[in-house]
């Protein structure tokens, strides 16, 4: 099954066509295969019907070499994958006692008595093979059916997606015999627009046909995506390019994949042996949440307050009443009394702040809606900014916090150049 091949996406649920949950699993499996050189032609998403089911692998059968599908291989009335796919093949469903004993055995260890509502999820299709679930009851089905591959996964992403790495990715690097090498390479950058990143890199991807350049832009972040024109060659050649991009996009430049400004911030902490500590006003504590994504932070990041009422800032932070009532609690000198506070009292080398209006409502007219103030607390000095964001009010927040995250990684980027005696801050 070498060259070109085709890759089709059926995901199945309610919920997904009612708006109810995000299909992330389209996301999810979009990055693992393209990591593998095999590039999404088609996607469906059907409900929670078994005519739409069959009707769909039906279509993705005709027209693609793999067909891989989420969701409906539960135990309960609306899980019709199998009854779907079972009717689209023309095969049997034939319960195996098996699946239902290795249900029985998960559910003693866990002092709880199996349903015999689960013998729904025993019947396997005819001529498939079992997908071992480690983190659930369903298993996944595999079936090889004339020239296309069929793949039938758990909803849950919890089941979904260790089944997906364990027991799929190893498969299609064996049958789909993928070459070895690097499909895309991505660079993260924060601070400039899409157009603007595109002026910087454009001209040097130009230089080698061989080669796309995409872009996709999140909420003040602009990733820059290069990726061969025919599937996967030789990654060092796709580095040598990217580094070219990267010295074009100076400062701008976060990282590679899918590095995030807090992990960036973390490595140069740890690199420093320095801490960090944060005050929220108007973002709630999603700045510290960004943090506490991360495996071992605890070793830099002290902690975080969010300070939403004034006497908050007055009382916890220490922030001068008098500077609240000169100046407001939106303004760069509270920024900086709150940096320094959540500093002082958490016993923190860094100390990073955001105040502002969020929106809709509030704002005044120095401050408008969307005008965000960022304090630094430093072992080097104290700073504040102003930055202003148009959008609704959880746009305006992450692009708040955003903003806080890329300056506080251009300071430290900058102090580690001074520390290598490369220049002054």
């Amino acid at each position: 099954m070498a060259g070109e091949q085709t890759v089709e996406i059926i995901n199945i649920g309610d919920e997904l066509l009612l708006g109810i949950r995000i299909n992330s699993h389209l996301t999810y499996l979009g990055k693992q295969l393209a990591l593998l050189g095999m590039k999404i032609q088609h996607c469906q998403v059907i409900p929670d019907e078994q005519e739409a089911i069959e009707a769909a692998f039906t279509t993705a059968r005709k027209r693609s070499d793999w067909v891989i599908a989420t969701g409906g291989l539960g135990p309960t009335e609306d899980d019709l994958t199998r009854e779907g796919l079972a009717a689209s093949l023309q095969r049997r469903l034939i319960y195996n006692e098996a699946i239902f004993e290795a249900i029985a055995d998960r559910f003693l260890k866990l002092g709880r008595e199996v349903s015999s509502i689960h013998k729904k999820q025993c019947h396997q299709i005819e001529g498939s093979q079992l997908l071992k679930n480690d983190r659930g009851t369903a298993p996944g089905l595999l079936i090889e059916d004339a020239d296309t591959v069929i793949i039938a996964l758990p909803g849950p992403s919890h089941e979904l997606t260790p089944m997906f790495e364990r027991s799929v990715i190893p498969y299609l690097k064996q049958r789909a015999q993928l070459s070895e090498g690097a499909a895309f390479l991505q660079l993260r950058t924060c601070g400039l627009g899409e157009s603007s990143v595109e002026d910087r890199v454009a001209p040097i991807v130009q230089k080698y046909p061989e080669i796309n350049l995409a872009f996709c832009v999140h909420l003040g972040i602009v990733d820059v995506r290069l990726s061969w024109a025919n599937g996967v060659e030789p990654s060092d050649q796709l580095e040598q390019v990217g580094d070219e991009c990267r010295l074009a996009l100076e400062d701008h430049f976060v990282g590679y994949g899918e590095q995030s400004l807090p992990q960036v911030i973390f490595q140069s902490l740890r690199r420093q042996e320095q801490t960090l500590a944060v005050a929220e006003s108007c973002t709630g504590g999603l700045m510290g949440n960004a943090f506490t994504d991360i495996p071992g932070v605890s070793k830099v990041f002290q902690g975080g307050v969010v300070c939403y009422a004034n006497e908050v800032k007055i009382l916890q932070l220490g922030v001068p009443e008098e500077i609240i009532e000169q100046h407001g609690a939106v303004s760069g000198e509270c920024a900086i009394a709150m940096a320094s506070g959540v500093a002082e009292n958490l016993s923190s080398d860094y100390g990073l702040s955001i105040t502002g209006f969020a929106g809709p409502e509030g704002g005044t007219k120095g401050n408008p809606v969307g005008t965000i103030h960022i304090g630094i607390h430093s072992p080097y000095g104290i700073w504040a900014k102003s930055v202003r964001y148009l959008g609704g009010r959880l746009d305006v927040k992450a692009r708040a916090v955003n903003a806080a995250l890329d300056w506080m990684r251009r300071l430290m980027l900058k102090q580690e150049r001074v520390n290598r005696g490369n220049y002054s801050i």
